[in-house]
């Protein structure tokens, strides 16, 4: 029989309810670690990586000899260490001769593996080889744009994998409105083939337009790479529909008769009973109904003297009798 840890403290228990489900989470953080062998340049990429998300991630500098994330049995150390760091994103860097310069980018479900893409890196530049203005660095923790630019993104299952993968990467907290002038950056990816994309990143200058919009420029701060897709591991069609789940307090009731169109917006039905409006009684009597009013005081006097007649006749017979 299991037996279940309560905490003894208070500091245990709000680390322990900062880990546990929430129905709107807070930013994904990543991990970062480093394989066997690593050669400078995934050093220097994941140094960078580091820097570009310092605000949610967690770096580790201790080689790991035990993580093979494509192999069986080779993830128990990293979902161990995902477990221990409460991080749903990871990037481990390994170097060999037969995969040089090699990144593993993966995501975690319930701090399990659940999909992983294999990347090789080339023609890399880091943040110092670039020269610019450094009062157009970007801020630390600032929202990005992205740009992908190629059909490859929408036809080729590798770079489709790809795309999602350094969108979570990247993005970092999902919110529901943006200030613009807060935008300072750029991640710009472009499909050069079917298994290589060129990364960099931007910073946005904003320059005057002689309009109420502004006119952007780019400004290339680094890091840039080529990015070679090697091996990639979806998700299993039962773990995406457990992940995709959403809370039933989040989900919106559909509301009747109301629709929404993109130009006229929220459009609503609304169904009135009959009023009936020959029944009802009016409060004043109009006076264009003289000729009605006419014909109902001569129907009436012929009525009263039809009455007479009859009355007259009736009278006449019961004398004659």
């Amino acid at each position: 029989m299991l037996r279940i840890k309560t905490p003894k403290s208070l500091r245990a228990k709000r680390e322990l309810d900062k880990r546990a489900p929430k129905l709107v989470e807070f930013g994904k953080k990543t991990l970062l670690l480093h394989g066997t062998k690593t050669s400078n340049v995934l050093n220097a990429v994941l140094t960078e990586i580091y820097h570009l998300k310092k605000d949610n991630s967690v770096k580790y500098s201790r080689r790991n000899d035990n993580i093979r994330p494509f192999e069986s049995g080779g993830e128990t150390s990293l979902e161990f260490y995902s477990l221990k760091t409460d991080c749903s994103l990871f990037v481990f860097g390994s170097h060999s001769k037969k995969r040089p310069d090699n990144l593993v980018i993966g995501r975690t479900y319930d701090h399990h593996i659940y999909d992983l893409v294999e990347v090789g890196v080339e023609n890399f530049k880091s943040m110092a080889s670039f020269s610019y203005d450094k009062k157009v660095a970007p801020l630390i923790g600032s929202k990005p744009f992205f740009a992908f630019i190629g059909e490859g993104f929408e036809n080729v299952e590798e770079l489709k994998h790809l795309k999602e993968v350094l969108l979570d990467l990247f993005r970092g907290q999902v919110v529901k409105s943006l200030n613009l002038a807060g935008l300072d950056r750029v991640y710009v990816v472009t499909a050069l083939s079917s298994k290589k994309v060129f990364f960099t990143h931007c910073a946005l200058r904003l320059k005057k337009s002689g309009t109420v919009v502004p006119r952007m420029e780019l400004v290339e701060v680094g890091p840039s790479m080529d990015l070679v897709v090697r091996r990639h591991r979806l998700p299993d069609e039962s773990l995406r529909k457990e992940a995709m789940k959403i809370a039933p307090e989040l989900t919106k009731k559909k509301e009747k008769n109301v629709s929404k169109d993109a130009i006229e917006g929220k459009i609503g039905k609304i169904y009135v009973p009959d009023q009936q409006v020959g029944n009802a009684s009016l409060p004043f009597k109009p006076k264009g109904v003289k000729r009605e009013r006419r014909e109902a005081k001569e129907a009436k006097a012929n009525g009263e003297g039809n009455k007479h007649a009859e009355k007259k006749q009736k009278q006449e017979d019961d004398a004659s009798a």
